[in-house]
């Protein structure tokens, strides 16, 4: 089993940032996909970034596109998500998700193991 917790949400201004983290735990694969997903009231879970085994392989959401960075560190099993310029629509429970693919991929269903989430309010 694998346990993911997250942290760093909060309430920013808009064009503020924040940097959230996720700390996988338990036994995961020697290689695996770690990805960020979002969100917002009455709407679809959807992909923000993703990031592949060893961090060579990148993918983000175009909404985030030069405003986002995801990373790792695979030999502490941590996963991070350093979102600058925030924008009100960037507001939803932002989840943390481990595949054990190594292999990069932005489908949902391919996530087996997801974190609790974290809030990420961005005000006016």
């Amino acid at each position: 089993q694998v346990q993911l917790v997250e942290s760093g949400g909060g309430l920013v201004q808009d064009g503020g940032s924040l940097r959230l983290s996720c700390a996988a735990s338990g036994r995961t694969s020697s290689s695996y996909t770690m990805a960020w997903f979002r969100q917002a009231p009455g709407m679809e879970r959807e992909i923000v970034a993703a990031i592949g085994d060893r961090g060579g392989t990148t993918y983000y959401a175009d909404s985030v596109k030069g405003r986002f960075t995801i990373s790792r560190d695979s030999a502490k099993k941590m996963a991070y998500l350093q979102m600058d310029s925030l924008k009100p629509e960037d507001t939803a429970v932002y989840y943390c998700a481990l595949s054990l693919s190594g292999i990069l991929t932005v489908h949902r269903s391919r996530y087996s193991y997801w974190g609790q989430g974290t809030q990420v309010t961005v005000s006016t």
